[in-house]
């Protein structure tokens, strides 16, 4: 497209001024950047953008771009406000942030907010099963070893146990209109929210309840 052509297109959206924002190069290729990996990137993905050389402070546009999407090396055309074309190069880097242990933990140790640190990982490097919301880590119990700084499997935590096999519990009983509670007795291990048998120790009936919270069974109406 020649230089004169291109200010032709470009004349009246320059007129507008607010209805084509400069901004820096860097943004406009992370746009584009986005669009050409699609839905193969995480939406909370960040989109770290590397120039071999930065001709510009602002462009109004990129009337090219070409991404390798396995190594996000780009080329790009950035058109200025003068209409002038420049050649951008660089590359392209999409990170997650991540979270890992900021320690190492052992089987049954419980994952605590400072033993979570977050750290920035390609998202090339993040495993289909790495917990990557600290959100899902924190309050879990270790099945496996974690190692500092390493990303965390799904297989290696599991929900913590809130109820053990012959533990004293509270039986609660709540219909909306009446609550009662007795005392009870585990038969077997719980999660939070998992089923589970226990005995009423007043009535002598074994019941089927959920686990809530430590020592605190509900029955299942």
């Amino acid at each position: 497209m020649s230089r004169r052509l291109l200010l032709a297109l470009l004349a009246p959206l320059l007129l507008l001024g607010a209805a084509v924002a400069a901004a820096t190069p860097e943004v406009l290729v992370e746009e584009r950047a986005r669009e050409v990996w699609g839905v193969q990137l995480p939406q909370e993905a960040n989109i770290r953008v590397h120039l071999t050389q930065k001709p510009l402070d602002e462009a109004v546009m990129l009337s090219a771009f070409w991404m390798d999407r396995s190594t996000g090396r780009f080329l790009a055309n950035a058109v200025t406000e003068g209409g002038e074309t420049k050649r951008l190069e660089g590359m392209a880097l999409a990170t997650l942030d991540v979270p890992v242990p900021a320690r190492r933990m052992m089987p049954g140790e419980i994952v605590r907010d400072a033993d979570v640190q977050m750290v920035e990982l390609p998202v090339n490097r993040v495993g289909a099963y790495s917990i990557t919301e600290r959100e899902k880590l924190v309050g879990m119990e270790v099945r496996r070893m974690l190692a500092q700084g390493r990303q965390v499997m799904t297989h290696s935590i599991t929900a913590p146990i809130i109820v053990g096999r012959g533990d004293k519990v509270h039986i609660l009983y709540d219909d909306g209109a009446l609550v009662l509670t007795a005392p009870g007795k585990s038969l077997s291990d719980a999660h939070v929210g998992e089923e589970i048998t226990v005995v009423n120790l007043v009535s002598n009936k074994s019941l089927r309840a959920i686990a809530r919270q430590d020592g605190l069974v509900e029955v299942i109406r």
